[in-house]
């Protein structure tokens, strides 16, 4: 598999073409399975060729299964971050199944949980009971950002290949990160981005210069942008087509 592309397909099957042991840093955001832009009071619109809308246990199930064929495939000490929001205000626990099956079903190694606190929340009357309570509800304005490693939780490397400035590392290794989300989700075509500051600082903390960067949930190709600008060596899989298309033609024109 060639480096430095986007490869359009499912990425359970692309995954059994990497080489093992080469892969140094994994960053992804997959479907959240909240059905995104089917639900009444969203106004996103839906993925172009993937449906939104699994049973929880089957959404599990099915990235356990990804991150389970993933992980031959990483090097020792590699890292594997995810970024997910739980479901229904927090009462879906999506991020604590995930951690679960990581470390205690496939082996990954803890090595943070990172609040990504986005001060956004799409409906904020979502009161639940107003003014009561019986049964009040809790809107989230932060997601999880989860990060695994392989066998150690040390990655080494050469030192004239660390990027990460003084001033970046400081502010990145509190693990409460504030920044906005994608605001140009209209120009990009896609539904659910991350802005491109959430890749380039996972990067820049967690990889050295010309490491391989992979992004198996690769959308419009965000995580392979901030590979791109920090030298990195980049692949993404990514379903659709049209996503690939916009992806690839992001690329070329940085």
């Amino acid at each position: 598999m060639d480096l430095n592309n986007i490869y359009t397909g499912d990425c359970i099957e692309l995954i059994q073409d990497l080489e093992d042991d080469s892969i140094d840093l994994m960053i992804t955001s997959p479907p959240y399975n909240v059905d995104l832009g089917n639900t009444k009071k969203c106004k996103q619109t839906c993925y172009d060729v993937y449906n939104d809308n699994k049973e929880h246990h089957q959404y599990i199930s099915w990235l356990r299964d990804i991150f389970g064929d993933l992980y031959p495939k990483i090097k020792t000490g590699g890292r594997v971050v995810i970024n997910i929001g739980d479901g229904k205000n927090g009462a879906v626990p999506t991020h604590s199944d995930i951690t679960h099956f990581m470390t205690q079903d496939i082996g990954y190694l803890m090595k943070t949980t990172i609040i990504w606190n986005k001060n956004q929340v799409n409906n904020r009357t979502s009161w639940g009971t107003w003014k009561s309570p019986k049964n009040p509800s809790f809107p989230t304005p932060f997601e999880y950002i989860l990060v695994f490693c392989k066998d150690s939780y040390s990655k080494d490397g050469h030192k004239d290949n660390i990027t990460v400035s003084r001033d970046e590392f400081i502010i990145n290794s509190l693990a409460i990160w504030k920044f906005k989300t994608e605001t140009n989700i209209k120009k990009f075509g896609h539904p659910a981005m991350f802005p491109v500051e959430l890749p380039k600082r996972l990067i820049q903390q967690l990889s050295y210069k010309d490491d391989v960067v992979l992004d198996i949930f690769s959308g419009l190709g965000t995580t392979c942008v901030a590979a791109k600008m920090l030298e990195r060596k980049w692949i993404g899989f990514e379903l659709s087509e049209e996503y690939t298309r916009l992806s690839i033609d992001r690329l070329n024109n940085m």
